[in-house]
């Protein structure tokens, strides 16, 4: 099956600003913060401050993320929040590459500005969804998007790991010096590749003219009856809620493989590698799981995911050579984008087109909070027991929980039902 232009062009959004979830979030950022913005402190200490931007900016995000989608929805403006918060993320993520050694509040506070606008931009990003591909293309665009993102941001994020192994020859002073330029391309990666959706992509629905004051008002409003919607549509909210649980483990895992994979006494350039190859494996295994979402049903291609998750987890509780790492990197990717894809289009074919910023407003929310519950889980387990292969195990449970509550997601009763409240 062919892609259009349209949906081309709108995947190309997934392109573009997964360069910082590869590069900055999992990749740069956590080791630069410890040893270059926070030098001098104590391990402990920067590691809890680290945790501490993530949380602050998910929690940011989630707050605003209903509230906006609900002011997009009423007003006809996704393409305009979505630019503004992309401009919001490539200006912070640029202004990284500013920031003087030991100056870690002031990285901190760009990073959480810079998440700030990654994630407030998907809540539109992924509300164009329904609109650009419909409910009977959506499994498969919607995987064309995240497997476009694993290639882009894995390609860039090869170039930047070249850069920090050898800078000379990119005439470069130092690894510290390549890592500040490697934060400046990615803000140029991610406005070039922008370009195309603003381009191509129309917004939906009638334009509105409706002044800020009004649209904040008209939206608080919509959220409060969406919400209450939600709490009456027994599918969206089953769904919700499972999809809360698996994506905080799915979530947790991105964010805390290296420091995992360090706290087990691994090289730093076998983490970062291990990354790459997670990035390119995740290409053609996304592309895959939407066609078994296609042909078998999102559902389907979610739990084989989960399954992959809950064997990995268990594999790196007993993990203690760095080859397992790679093994590992090439597992999670084979599962990674497959998830996020089809719960994405999952989500978009049972709920009500005219409204999907607003509900997708409520899926980011509860993803960003989910963002928060793993890492603590994994903190409070690790600081119990003494042991960083509990806390990874830990994880487990996420998987189980969200499974079992898709288990009573009816695909069929949900798309009725969103029919119903086009």
């Amino acid at each position: 099956m062919k892609y259009n232009k349209k949906e081309i062009s709108w995947a190309f959004y997934d392109w573009a600003n997964s360069a910082f979830a590869t590069t900055v979030m999992a990749g740069f950022f956590p080791l630069f913060f410890k040893k270059y913005w926070a030098v001098g402190e104590d391990v402990s200490h920067s590691t809890f401050l680290l945790g501490l931007g993530n949380s602050l900016g998910s929690i940011i995000v989630a707050l605003l993320a209903p509230i906006l989608g609900a002011m997009a929805d009423r007003g006809s403006s996704r393409k305009k929040f979505l630019l503004g918060f992309a401009l919001l993320g490539i200006v912070m993520t640029g202004s990284l590459s500013l920031v003087a050694q030991g100056n870690w509040p002031f990285a901190i506070t760009i990073f959480v500005m810079a998440f700030i606008g990654f994630a407030g931009g998907n809540v539109f990003y992924d509300s164009f969804l329904v609109f650009v591909a419909g409910k009977e293309r959506a499994h498969r665009v919607s995987a064309l998007g995240y497997s476009l993102g694993y290639l882009g941001g894995g390609l860039l994020f090869a170039l930047n790991v070249l850069m920090t192994m050898y800078p000379s020859t990119f005439f470069l002073v130092d690894k510290s010096q390549a890592i500040k330029v490697s934060f400046f391309l990615v803000s140029c990666w991610w406005l070039v590749f922008t370009i195309p959706l603003l381009l191509v992509v129309k917004e939906p629905g009638e334009k509105k003219k409706i002044p800020l004051a009004n649209m904040v008002k008209e939206g608080l409003k919509q959220f409060t009856q969406t919400f209450n919607k939600i709490r009456k549509l027994r599918v969206i909210l089953l769904f919700l809620l499972g999809y809360w649980f698996y994506i905080d483990g799915v979530d947790t895992v991105i964010r805390m493989a290296v420091d995992y994979g360090l706290s087990l006494g691994f090289k730093t350039n076998d983490l970062i590698l291990a990354l790459l190859i997670t990035q390119f494996v995740g290409f053609p295994a996304t592309l895959a799981f939407g066609h078994l979402g296609e042909k078998f049903g999102a559902k389907k291609g979610i739990y084989l995911g989960l399954m992959i998750y809950i064997g990995a987890t268990i594999w790196a509780f007993f993990m203690t050579q760095s080859y397992e790492f790679y093994a590992l990197a090439v597992v999670i990717g084979l599962a990674q984008g497959g998830i996020q894809a089809l719960s994405r289009s999952l989500y978009a074919s049972i709920i009500p087109p005219g409204q999907a910023a607003e509900f997708f407003g409520f899926y980011n929310m509860l993803g960003k909070f989910a963002a928060v519950l793993g890492p603590v889980l994994m903190g409070t387990v690790g600081l119990l027991t003494k042991s960083p292969r509990l806390s990874i195990l830990s994880l487990v449970i996420f998987f189980i929980i969200g499974g079992t509550f898709l288990f009573f997601v009816d695909e069929k009763e949900g798309k009725k039902l969103a029919n119903e409240l086009r």
